[in-house]
């Protein structure tokens, strides 16, 4: 976003792509049809569920999210929206883009203040129609609620049930592929981060699970 002064000197958007280099958007109800009409692939996604902890930008503070957010996964260690191209400072879908895009503004932020946890997309939204899968979803929601193993990660040494909610997390991810055939690049829309990045960034250690640890018979 713009600094201060640079805000005050502007009314509409000059398309600098300051904005886009931070990062890119959340994806609402709204946006369902760029992916369903394939303007955005599905392997291009990325889920922070239900439960995860999250910082949120516009209040400054660290939650667990109350509902799954779809993004567009980063590429390259950059922190950049995927769409934003450099070379041009363009989006490569700009007039199709997400609806977060259209509503920002870097000068009044009050639009995406009002806009950016109302309405959000779901799992739910874009697979209940596919039932394998989304049964597949579902059940990993429930065995690896963060709701449940965040409470039993106050220490930094794993407890007993976390360490099995990660094997079964790291189990279903490789059931899917090799049985399920499953496109490796969906599985983070799908499931979401793997347990064992994101505990991790908690401080939770997990050094003796494995992926061969994963096997649940």
């Amino acid at each position: 976003m713009m600094d201060r002064e640079n805000r005050k000197e502007i009314s509409e958007c000059m398309r600098c792509g300051t904005c886009c280099r931070k990062g890119g958007p959340a994806f609402h109800l709204e946006d369902m049809r760029l992916i369903e009409d394939g303007t955005i692939s599905a392997s291009d996604l990325c889920t922070i569920r239900e439960g995860e902890p999250v910082y949120d930008n516009v209040k400054g503070v660290r939650y667990p999210s109350p509902s799954d957010i779809i993004r567009l996964k980063q590429k390259n260690g950059s922190a950049a929206c995927p769409l934003f191209r450099e070379e041009d400072r363009e989006c490569s879908i700009y007039r199709l883009r997400p609806v977060e895009c259209r509503t920002l503004q870097c000068w009044n932020t009050a639009g995406i203040e009002a806009l950016y946890a109302v309405d959000r997309l779901t799992r739910r939204d874009l697979l209940s129609g596919m039932k394998e899968i989304w049964e597949a979803v579902s059940d990993h929601q429930k065995k690896c609620d963060y709701g449940r193993i965040l409470p039993l990660s106050k220490s930094t040494a794993i407890s007993p049930e976390v360490a099995e909610m990660v094997r079964f997390d790291i189990y279903l991810r490789e059931l899917m592929v090799e049985k399920g055939g499953v496109d490796p690049d969906l599985l983070e829309f799908l499931f979401g981060k793997p347990l064992t990045e994101t505990l991790q960034r908690c401080g939770i250690h997990l050094e003796f699970i494995s992926a061969g640890a994963g096997s649940n018979g």
